[in-house]
């Protein structure tokens, strides 16, 4: 192979790659359909033109006829006369105007048939234009699609995957870890509240137990020895229980007044 047909190989096919490359599908569909409807102005100029002279051939074949028609009676009238020659004359001219009239007729019958051909190509191209119309729209609508569903896919690509769930875990675990502290939190809240409470129950018991031992010394025997009172007076017995009784009393009222 030689060296200039490898060059033009490789020019033709790199301006074929940058043709394609520009080639904008919307845009290549409208221009077609407007090249369509040039050739069917054409077209429609062709059929107009083929019909006017058409008309014309039939009116020229219809003229010759007439005149050959008129040159035979005008034959017949002549040799009713007498006048053989002034018919042999008459008929001269109707053969003239007869072949004249046959040539015209066949002239006129490949009008016709090319007229047809020409409506019939016309009714077809408008067809196909009609039907071009209609892929256009819908190849249009699929361009659109596939332009907007390349974008989408571009914008996805862009998002990072990868990174984007990377995120999403981080801040799942955090919110795990929010969570547990929270459920903390809350535990640290009951057992504070338990805590509470138990120190009121020990509270309690300390306190019945002291009242339980108040009751024993006030009422032990004397050799153990006499406990001092407050002010260096002994108190007795009775005084001791009631003064007991009467807190006793009155703890049950603040309890039933809780």
């Amino acid at each position: 192979m030689g060296l200039f047909d490898r060059l033009s190989r490789v020019v033709r096919a790199n301006i074929n790659d940058m043709v394609s490359k520009a080639e904008d599908p919307e845009k290549i569909l409208e221009q077609a359909i407007v090249d369509m409807q040039e050739d069917l102005v054409q077209l429609r100029q062709a059929v107009a033109r083929a019909i006017a002279t058409q008309k014309r051939t039939e009116q020229q074949y219809n003229k010759n006829q007439q005149e050959a028609n008129n040159w035979h009676q005008r034959a017949q009238l002549a040799l009713s006369k007498g006048d053989e020659n002034l018919a042999r004359e008459a008929l001269q001219r109707k053969k003239t105007n007869t072949e004249t009239a046959t040539t015209i007729k066949a002239q006129l019958d490949q009008q016709v048939t090319q007229v047809d051909t020409l409506k019939r190509n016309l009714i077809a191209l408008e067809s196909k234009i009609s039907e071009a119309k209609t892929k256009k729209d819908m190849l249009k609508a699929r361009v659109s699609a596939a332009k907007a569903n390349e974008q989408l896919q571009s914008t996805i690509g862009k998002l990072g995957t990868s990174s984007a769930m990377g995120a999403f875990e981080r801040m799942e675990e955090k919110v795990m870890e929010m969570e547990a502290r929270s459920e903390a939190a809350g535990a640290l809240g009951g057992n504070d509240l338990e805590s509470q409470f138990a120190q009121l129950e020990a509270g309690s018991d300390v306190d019945d137990e002291l009242a339980a031992m108040k009751a024993q010394l006030t009422g032990g025997s004397v050799t153990q020895g006499a406990l001092p009172a407050s002010g260096g007076q002994k108190s007795s017995p009775s005084q001791s229980n009631s003064e007991v009784d009467n807190e006793l009393d009155e703890l049950r009222k603040q309890l039933d007044n809780l």
